[in-house]
């Protein structure tokens, strides 16, 4: 019986110290920030759904407990545990993807450890509070409001964002590069500077 294909399915696999360290000081210093910043917010904002104006009526702080996920995305009396376990699945997913890019792919590398703080921050609540995730950050004018969130949201769409946009520049390098080593033939005959040349230029269409 094979094996399953390993995922994600992207060449390489290393990362060098100066990225990690990187990547582990994001997670570390959002993880922080989104704790002690749930923590004022839960001493201090109270009590809870009590507009508190930051910025007037555009930017308040308002103390509000997220049993499901973010946007105000909910699944019933099971929310807590399934987005749990779903937040798990996500981490290892986004660890393998992190070790399997080439290291030279640091911005992408940093956008997951982004996209990792974030989840780890509101799988704290989710483990440790009953009533859910803490959400404190209120933005709107009047009473058009945006979803109530918080530092560890904040984190996980703009690593989102960057992931995205990453992974496309990535896989477009990396389609330049194949199609570049295809232009030499299915079978090209030993010697061949056409073929040297596509393999040659590979390499250096990933690493712009």
């Amino acid at each position: 019986m094979s094996s399953a294909p390993p995922l994600p399915p992207y060449p390489g696999g290393a990362t060098d110290r100066a990225t990690l360290r990187g990547a582990l000081a994001i997670v570390l210093a959002v993880v922080t920030l989104d704790q002690v910043t749930k923590a004022l917010a839960v001493t201090h904002l109270v009590p809870r759904h009590t507009p508190f104006p930051v910025v007037g009526e555009l930017l308040r702080f308002t103390l509000t407990y997220n049993p499901g996920a973010a946007f105000g995305m909910h699944l019933g009396p099971a929310s807590r545990w399934i987005f749990l376990v779903l937040t798990l699945f996500i981490v290892g997913f986004l660890v393998r993807l992190f070790t399997g890019l080439p290291a030279r792919e640091r911005a992408l590398k940093l956008a997951i450890a982004s996209v990792i703080a974030g989840a780890i921050g509101n799988l704290i609540d989710r483990v440790r509070n009953v009533e859910g995730v803490v959400d404190f950050i209120d933005i709107g004018v009047g009473d058009v409001r945006f979803w109530t969130f918080n530092v560890a949201d904040m984190a996980v769409s703009i690593g989102a964002v960057f992931l995205v946009l990453l992974l496309w520049r990535y896989e477009s390098r990396l389609h330049a590069a194949e199609h570049a080593a295809g232009h030499a033939g299915d079978h090209p005959s030993p010697g061949d500077p056409v073929a040297a040349h596509a393999s040659e230029r590979a390499p250096e269409a990933l690493e712009r």
